[in-house]
């Protein structure tokens, strides 16, 4: 029993030969690279995997942007499209963190709510897999508390100064471009006068420091910004609006399928070697792989429909968390001294997975997004 990624022919069939389409693509992409000695697949390697080329090749094909315009380099095509693609991807593990965040919700939010100019500048860079992003959002001593905003961004001639610390950016030391979420106003309420901007990592003022993660990696970071200049134009939307916009982004950052597959090319090496005695739990963890794959079609549906699917992406990614640590726990239980991939891979995966249920919002932020939907009447 292998649950790869299926075909859509039950589910859909006017979009089939399309869907399908796309899934053999990626799989030969992913299959020749990883023949060709390119990459190995590892958990959570669309983090940890920053490789620019495969990035880059992934542009030429069009499977970068997919649902984009196509004036503004994208291909037009639906966010269940998407998310056949970035499946296939995360099924084999592939080196992708050099176009995620840009890729994933840097550009959805530049369309929904960036001026044309913003649009023109910004989307065609990632794209064509030039630009890479970071997300400048948590702060030092803020927990989980987005709204708990201490960097400030005050008035200029031209554009703004802004000047505070972010932490725990992922891919900062690579990145071209950073989205920044800064307080331009105080006011009454702290979710108030919240401002998004896009900002040049090469600013003036613009400094990044690594954090090294637990298995000796750096792909953290944190971010200071001393009197850097934002010029105008860099403004995401309308100026003290942000709370309402970073509010619709996260459904695009907790509702795609790297919530429930990042532990997956771990799952596949694991199933080669589970035995009798692991049917049942085996059984269990691909009943709830089919139905998180379900709800990230619902979320990519909802999207297309326009919506911005907060909730269902909170439940998505709560669930998705508890199920990519219990394939880490199934897989411990294939280890054996005989078998030293499945140890090395699960080995990795574990000291991967204290981020699973921070990055993105924590569980207690999650199951209060979804606790106080369930209330309304």
């Amino acid at each position: 029993m292998t649950p790869q990624a299926t075909s859509e022919t039950t589910r859909a069939p006017q979009d089939a030969p399309h869907l399908d389409e796309l899934r053999r693509r990626v799989r030969d992409l992913t299959g020749r690279w990883q023949a060709e000695g390119r990459y190995e697949p590892r958990s959570d390697n669309w983090m940890r995997g920053f490789d620019p080329d495969f990035s880059r090749e992934l542009a030429a094909q069009g499977l970068i942007g997919m649902t984009w315009p196509r004036h503004v380099g994208g291909g037009g095509h639906s966010q269940l499209a998407r998310l056949v693609v970035n499946e296939e991807l995360l099924r084999a593990g592939a080196p992708v963190a050099a176009h995620w965040i840009g890729d994933r919700q840097i550009g959805p939010a530049v369309l929904r709510h960036g001026s044309p100019e913003l649009q023109a500048e910004i989307l065609p860079g990632i794209a064509e897999a030039r630009s890479v992003f970071c997300l400048g959002m948590s702060e030092p001593d803020a927990g989980s508390d987005l709204a708990a905003v201490r960097t400030t961004a005050l008035p200029a001639d031209g554009g703004w100064r802004v000047t505070g610390r972010k932490i725990w950016t992922t891919g900062a030391h690579h990145a071209t471009h950073a989205y920044l979420l800064a307080r331009t106003e105080r006011g009454e309420r702290k979710h108030e006068g919240l401002t998004e901007f896009i900002v040049d990592m090469d600013t003036p003022g613009v400094a990044v420091a690594p954090i090294v993660d637990l298995a000796g990696e750096h792909h953290f970071n944190e971010v200071t910004f001393t009197d850097a200049f934002v010029p105008a134009h860099r403004v995401l939307g309308t100026v003290g609006n942000a709370w309402r916009q970073v509010t619709e982004q996260l459904s695009f950052e907790r509702g795609g399928p790297e919530r429930f597959l990042s532990t997956y090319p771990l799952f596949a090496l694991a199933l080669r070697h589970a035995g009798p005695e692991q049917r049942a739990p085996l059984g269990r963890l691909v009943a709830r792989l089919a139905t998180l794959r379900r709800l990230a079609r619902n979320v990519a549906e909802s999207v297309d429909a326009g919506a911005a699917p907060v909730v269902e992406a909170a439940t998505l990614k709560y669930l998705g968390n508890a199920f990519e640590n219990d394939v880490i726990a199934f897989a411990r239980d294939v280890c054996r001294p005989d078998r030293p991939d499945v140890t090395a891979a699960w080995g990795q995966a574990l000291l991967a997975s204290p981020g699973f249920t921070i990055r993105g919002g924590a569980a207690d932020v999650l199951l209060s997004i979804i606790a106080k939907q369930e209330t309304r009447p």
